[in-house]
């Protein structure tokens, strides 16, 4: 039996012990200042985090992927991020992977269960075949989820570049990661409820991890997201207002260029000889 006295998300939090009993904006006001200290602990592991986006760019110009897993809130935070790669880098869908312990059932209804199973978090990362060009990202609030530190051991003897997002630092995931990002989010504002600010810590850690090794791979023209695809009208006139910024023509010119060119921002900027 895990020793929850010992990982911080299992703590109590001294400082809302009393939450149930506070007026409404007392209580909203209480969570808003807990949560704050998702974002001060991401300070300490910034220097991590860099060393974690290199070796993602790295593995991108090799031909190789990204893999997030994890099990309840930290895997459907993996596969959301997953999920959004594509329609704003326009990259295709196995470039960045999510995976969740119980499989996509999970996204909506909790499989808790799933988690207890090494065994098949190191089954699912041999059968993908993951190889040195890959980097996954196990992430576990506690830092002791057993599918996830399966998934972590197959991945290290298949030579992957493994990376570890926790709220508990020295945790034994950490211990099987090549990069650590093991930020120190505190006892939760509900004891063990580590979709507040352990989620909030992950969310904003796998935000850096795909964002920023997509700018270094040539996804993003200074701020501007020259690869996003135009799935629809939204996305259309996003494409339009960035094609118009980049070469100072109207929009109403630049939807035009790009219903020649496929919607493709960058197969427009070709056309129009910049």
């Amino acid at each position: 039996m895990i020793d929850t006295g010992k990982i911080n998300t299992e703590k109590r939090n001294p400082n809302t012990m009393n939450i149930d009993k506070l007026p409404t904006n007392e209580m909203v006001a209480l969570m808003h200042r807990e949560s704050k200290q998702a974002f001060d602990a991401i300070d300490d592991v910034l220097p991590e985090v860099a060393k974690a986006v290199d070796k993602i760019a790295e593995a991108f110009d090799n031909g190789g992927h990204l893999y997030y897993i994890g099990a309840g809130t930290s895997g459907r935070i993996g596969v959301l991020d997953a999920s959004e790669c594509p329609p704003t880098f326009g990259v295709p869908d196995t470039l960045v992977v999510g995976i969740i312990a119980g499989g996509d059932s999970a996204l909506r209804k909790s499989s808790e269960g799933a988690e207890d199973s090494e065994e098949n978090g190191y089954k699912e990362i041999i059968d993908r075949k993951l190889n040195e060009n890959d980097v996954l990202v196990g992430i576990a609030a506690s830092g002791r989820t057993p599918y996830v530190a399966g998934a972590m051991k197959a991945a290290r003897e298949l030579g992957a570049v493994t990376v570890s997002i926790t709220s508990t630092p020295g945790s034994y995931i950490d211990t099987l990661a090549d990069i650590k990002l093991s930020c120190n989010t505190g006892p939760e504002v509900v004891t063990g409820s580590t979709r507040l600010k352990s989620g909030t810590a992950q969310k904003l850690i796998v935000n850096m991890l795909s964002t920023c090794a997509m700018i270094k791979t040539g996804k993003v023209y200074e701020n501007l997201m020259i690869n996003v695809s135009a799935s629809n009208e939204k996305l259309k006139t996003r494409a339009a207002g960035i094609t118009s910024e980049i070469l100072n023509i109207s929009r109403e010119e630049a939807f035009a260029l790009l219903e020649k060119n496929n919607f493709s921002i960058r197969e427009a900027i070709a056309a129009y000889g910049k």
